[in-house]
């Protein structure tokens, strides 16, 4: 049987979350299946190890509607394209008509979907109960991005063993989201002091200054910088960290699916959706705020102070 996921959220991160599902659903039918994606989720330097994807086919479409696959004749482009694969089965991780549709004019006999016009919903729990009662069976959250031993090991014969490595997640989606560089330096050059360190700069080119303004400070010359790296060579380096310490952003969602411990925090997002999934990410939010009571517009960022993200950094270090 032929089977096509189609999961259109954008970003690493969601793409991390929904890595659980995708893998059962491969399981159940004892082939690798084919998933539907957005550019930007990053899917095919993610998963290009991954035995349960057989192909990746990109969603293009934009938030200015000027995608190939937006609007009336995008509709029918997608259609068209996903015909083509003649696939016998889809599992649709969202509530839009536009996407059902789809699926029955590209000739799909048998469509599983979320409930139409759904409004709201936790990303995880959603995808969580719609697998499980598709498949009849229970499904952990817990993802696995998949890598080539050879590639881990031969990251690790590189590196010296006098060290600890953290990943630092610096970047974020937003302003709101994004804990101060200074902090960063600032708790940096105190976990050093207590154990020497090497740091890695998890972010795009889009975060070159504040990856700059780390690099030029005191604890510069212990960091090294993922800006000019694609995101399949930064993997065998996360997978080699002994912590993540960052914003909610896909490196967090990566490092745990790597199996890292993750130190995350959390603003200006809410817990419940992106840190509670995984047994590896540990949580820090605001001071006056509880884990159920962090959300969006919490505006949280001054509130966590770097003593306390040292202390369980240290922690967790251990």
């Amino acid at each position: 049987m032929k089977v096509l996921v189609i999961q259109p959220k954008i970003g690493m991160g969601d793409m991390i979350i929904y890595l659980p599902y995708i893998h059962a659903i491969s399981k159940n039918y004892k082939n690798s299946i084919s998933i539907l994606v957005k550019n930007n989720s990053r899917a095919k330097e993610l998963l290009a190890d991954d035995e349960h994807i057989k192909q990746i086919l990109l969603l293009d479409r934009t938030k200015d509607k000027l995608g190939s696959h937006d609007g009336i004749k995008g509709f029918f482009q997608l259609a068209k394209e996903i015909k083509t694969k003649n696939f016998d089965k889809v599992f649709i991780f969202n509530s839009s008509l536009r996407y059902l549709l789809i699926a029955k004019f590209a000739g799909i006999k048998n469509i599983s979907q979320y409930p139409l016009f759904r409004k709201k919903d936790n990303i995880v729990i959603s995808a969580k109960v719609f697998t499980e009662n598709e498949l009849g069976t229970i499904i952990s959250t817990q993802p696995l991005l998949k890598l080539k031993t050879e590639k881990i090991k031969n990251f690790k014969d590189k590196i010296s063993k006098d060290f600890k490595y953290i990943c630092l997640g610096v970047s974020a989606s937003g302003e709101t989201k994004r804990w101060s560089v200074e902090n960063y330096i600032n708790l940096c050059k105190k976990i050093n002091a207590i154990t020497p360190c090497k740091f890695y700069l998890a972010g795009g080119k889009s975060d070159q200054q504040l990856i700059n303004n780390i690099l030029n400070s005191g604890i510069g010359p212990n960091c090294t910088s993922f800006s000019n790296l694609k995101i399949s060579e930064t993997l065998p380096i996360i997978k080699n960290c002994n912590l993540y310490i960052g914003n909610d952003t896909g490196w967090l969602h990566i490092s745990s699916a790597l199996e890292i411990k993750c130190l995350a925090l959390f603003m200006d997002s809410p817990v419940m959706a992106y840190g509670k999934y995984s047994k590896y990410i540990s949580v820090i939010v605001p001071e006056g705020e509880t884990e159920k009571t962090t959300t969006h517009d919490t505006l949280g960022k001054e509130k966590i102070s770097i003593e306390r993200v040292y202390t369980k950094a240290l922690e967790l270090l251990d």
